[in-house]
């Protein structure tokens, strides 16, 4: 008799905990969610900034309608939503994921753009990012990237309304590129490692012909020419900074250029 109860006893208990499985067990709100219900509501989290829940809700609606209209648009807004949401590595995949399945959809072209821009992480605003943040402190593997993006998009859709923005991205990129090597062959000559320096500017010269940072990038190869005693390479780049920048601060008279050179390099 005792054997039965122990058996009965545990009968219930096995009952009991699969019972509270089944009523704990999570429901699906969206079940039976028409494609434009989910994309929908998607939206309306996407636009209250709940990326991670409007995510859920375009991936169900991709997987429940896959061949329906609105599965690569939700695609689409997936990319945007983890771009939004800070998420670089999920953001890239999901954009080249859309660029490998759709290589002609009509709106390929932001997709580009999209990669261009999670690439650049422009989370503060393009015109603030120019104004505000000091390029030689990026990465310059990140805005070697960012750049190819916007280049790739360029070349591929030259017509694209996000071109004229793509360009501008990429000359302040390019700016910003020359810049971190004018920082790199300061810190050389600081550090009386001239030819380095000098060759490192002479890199800014052939790669970046258009940078504003070409003009510190001849003063650089002027002044570590003139450290190494090379007085023919130092007169000859001389004369071509006096001709393209004959009101440069760098050739303040005197002492003021000294103290110029000594704060900015110091």
């Amino acid at each position: 008799m005792q054997k039965k109860l122990k058996v009965v006893a545990a009968t219930l208990v096995l009952l009991s905990l699969s019972a509270c499985g089944l009523f704990s067990e999570k429901i699906d709100e969206t079940k039976g969610w028409s494609a434009t219900k989910l994309y929908s509501e998607a939206s309306e989290e996407l636009e209250g900034q709940h990326y991670e829940r409007a995510i859920q809700l375009y991936e169900k609606l991709e997987s429940s309608y896959p061949f329906g209209t609105y599965a690569q648009q939700a695609q689409m807004q997936i990319a945007y939503a983890y771009y939004k949401s800070q998420d670089q590595a999920q953001a890239l995949a999901a954009v080249e994921r859309f660029i490998k399945l759709h290589p002609n959809h009509a709106n390929v072209d932001y997709m580009y753009y999209l990669r261009g821009l999670i690439n650049f992480n422009d989370q503060i605003g393009f015109l603030n990012f120019i104004y505000e943040q000091d390029a030689t402190e990026r990465d310059p593997k990140a805005t070697r990237e960012a750049y190819a993006a916007f280049k790739q998009l360029v070349d591929k859709f030259p017509n694209s309304k996000y071109t004229p923005d793509s360009l501008d991205r990429m000359r302040y990129l390019i700016n910003a590129m020359a810049s971190y090597e004018v920082h790199v062959a300061r810190y050389y000559y600081r550090r009386g490692a001239y030819l380095a320096a000098a060759n490192r500017a002479m890199g800014i010269m052939n790669d970046y012909r258009d940078s504003p940072a070409i003009e510190e990038a001849l003063f650089i190869m002027i002044r570590s020419y003139d450290k190494l005693g090379m007085t023919e390479l130092r007169d000859d780049t001389m004369r071509v900074f006096k001709l393209n920048y004959p009101s440069s601060k760098f050739l303040d008279e005197g002492k003021k250029a000294e103290r110029h050179w000594w704060k900015l390099w110091n």
